[in-house]
């Protein structure tokens, strides 16, 4: 069974030939598989499209019996519950730095254009939980202190995510996961996911330019007040992780400098930055296509890093220069050291140095740890920064 993601996809069709030419029934299902299905059934016997959980059982009696379909799509009766635990005993443990990952739910209750998560969800719910017993069953049997909630929007439903964090609280859990802005500014939610352990949280800010927000169907943050969410989350002692995305068509060539000035501002710890990037059967893909500004279909260069679109507010190059230029300007020490001067007091700013300089300016020591295979050693030291967030908590 092959999954892949839009850039593993040339990568995964190699692999799938392979083993067809040698007689190997071939499933393949995911995110690229359910927005272009004809194009992966040319590489697959079997294909899937939206969540697998109800067909992949189907399947597989199916397969046993001889008689294997071409195709099983999702339906609309889409539910976690009752599902059996994740067999974590074959994972390789040692291999990973955050071996503890874990996904509670599926989907997100916004609809961004440029996201998949429509178009892999359509005929059925787009978000949906596991029961909160459930959840916290698999927590239970997770090794160590430290979780990564790989959920969209482990926010997103908030009587879930109460209910979660009350059935956390005390476990002595460390754990980062990723919510919205309006989801930080909601009363009380972010208070009970710190003392449940929340010390890191992904944030989608997304672009400074308001003029984009509407645009994309990005209707949860119109009118939000992202310094305010920022101080929140650092009020709570929590770890800003912000994303941004460049090349919306309100952006001009200014747009750099101002995402960066910004976030330096706001002492955000950490960064990820993004070239708009049209996925397949998306809305943003098809307002693209519809415009004819989708250049090529060379699915590994959609990896946000490349420009495969025609811009409307710069060229090309000025998208592909900025993006760069942005990750280098943010980095830099002297703006991490501004970064943590806007921090309250000693301590956090000493936390910041760490975290913000060992994401970016240490990349030769994670890649040697990730050529040895012995990430899973820098889990203590994961853990102890961490820990030192938390020490405030929000009023």
């Amino acid at each position: 069974m092959l999954q892949p993601y839009i850039t593993s996809a040339r990568r995964s069709y190699e692999i799938a030939d392979h083993f067809r030419a040698r007689g190997v029934h071939v499933a393949m299902g995911g995110l690229h598989v359910t927005s272009l299905p004809d194009e992966a059934a040319q590489h697959a016997d079997t294909i899937f499209t939206g969540p697998g959980e109800e067909q992949w059982p189907l399947f597989l009696k199916d397969f046993r019996d001889g008689a294997a379909a071409r195709r099983y799509d999702s339906t609309a009766q889409r539910t976690l519950a009752g599902l059996p635990p994740v067999r974590r005993d074959l994972i390789k443990r040692h291999l990973y730095l955050v071996p503890n990952s874990i996904v509670v739910s599926r989907g997100c209750p916004h609809h961004c254009d440029f996201c998949y998560k429509d178009a892999f969800f359509e005929g059925g719910k787009s978000f949906y939980t596991q029961t909160v017993d459930d959840a916290l069953s698999e927590i239970e049997r997770l090794p160590g202190r430290h979780l990564y909630f790989l959920d969209d929007h482990l926010l997103g439903n908030r009587r879930f995510a109460e209910a979660l964090f009350d059935g956390m609280a005390g476990m002595g859990r460390l754990w980062q996961a990723a919510g919205t802005v309006n989801s930080v500014l909601q009363p009380g939610l972010l208070e009970r996911a710190v003392d449940a352990g929340l010390r890191s949280l992904f944030v989608g800010f997304e672009t400074v330019n308001d003029a984009n927000l509407a645009e994309r169907r990005k209707n949860q943050n119109i009118g939000k007040d992202y310094g305010a969410a920022v101080r929140r989350l650092h009020d709570a002692g929590v770890m800003v992780n912000a994303s941004f995305v460049f090349g919306l068509d309100q952006d001009g060539p200014d747009v750099f400098d101002r995402t960066v000035e910004w976030a330096v501002e706001q002492g955000i710890e950490t960064a990820t930055f993004h070239i708009m990037t049209p996925y397949p059967s998306t809305g943003l893909w098809k307002q693209m296509e519809a415009e004819d500004r989708i250049v090529h279909r060379d699915w590994d260069l959609y990896d946000t890093r490349h420009v495969v679109y025609r811009p409307k507010g710069m060229t090309p190059r000025q998208l592909e220069d900025g993006y760069w230029r942005a990750y280098r300007d943010f980095y830099r020490w002297s703006n991490i050291w501004r970064g943590a001067s806007a921090q309250p007091g000693p301590h956090e700013r000493m936390r910041h140095l760490a975290y913000a300089g060992g994401w970016k300016k240490f990349e030769p020591a994670w890649d040697m740890l990730i050529r040895s295979r012995r990430t899973v050693r820098a889990m203590p030291a994961l853990e102890r920064t961490l820990a030192a967030f938390g020490g405030r908590k929000a009023a």
